[in-house]
């Protein structure tokens, strides 16, 4: 259910101007904007030099119209380089930020190739499992090797020998395998 079926919008920013908002109409796909699908859609515009930013987002109509974008590629046909704009969000206004636009910024080329890809999974992973970690709860690891439990308590006690059964409640169970 990452894909959508609303009307998509970009706007693309470089330094001589920008395109303005445009619907994403054709894509070269028979059906467009689906979940783990790369669409390919061609945007005229006079030439903006080098690009610096991208707003996209949808009209949040119709069901299902949340979705997951990963990234944005444009390529300049003028220059043959290509702008990538990573994303890796949700644009729903019932998950994430609740935001049905993003403005993203071009990555940088220089930095080591993935950083800013697994820096955005990182901060995906936290903003899912953050809530685990709420005060009140409690946590056990469970080691493989020692087929034992490690119960981080609320009050900040380590119980090695972690209950599966305790005093307070909530107990949440993570695998480790290493």
């Amino acid at each position: 259910n990452a894909g959508t079926d609303a009307e998509v919008y970009i706007s693309v920013y470089g330094d001589r101007g920008d395109t303005g908002s445009r619907q994403l109409l054709r894509s070269q796909k028979p059906k467009k904007f689906l979940r783990g699908q790369t669409d390919i859609f061609t945007v005229e515009a006079v030439h903006l030099g080098h690009l610096y930013k991208i707003v996209i987002g949808h009209n949040g109509l119709g069901s299902g119209n949340g979705w997951f974008l990963d990234k944005v590629v444009i390529k300049d046909p003028i220059t043959d380089l290509d702008y990538a704009f990573l994303c890796h969000r949700w644009l729903d206004q019932g998950q994430d930020d609740g935001s049905i636009a993003r403005e993203l910024t071009v990555t940088d080329a220089s930095t080591f190739p993935g950083r800013e890809e697994l820096e955005l999974k990182r901060e995906e992973t936290w903003a899912a499992e953050k809530w685990k970690f709420q005060e009140g709860n409690t946590l056990q690891f469970y080691n493989r090797l020692t087929r034992g439990f490690i119960c981080l308590n609320p009050d900040s006690r380590v119980d090695a020998l972690g209950d599966k059964k305790n005093k307070y409640g909530k107990v949440f169970f993570i695998w480790i395998y290493a």
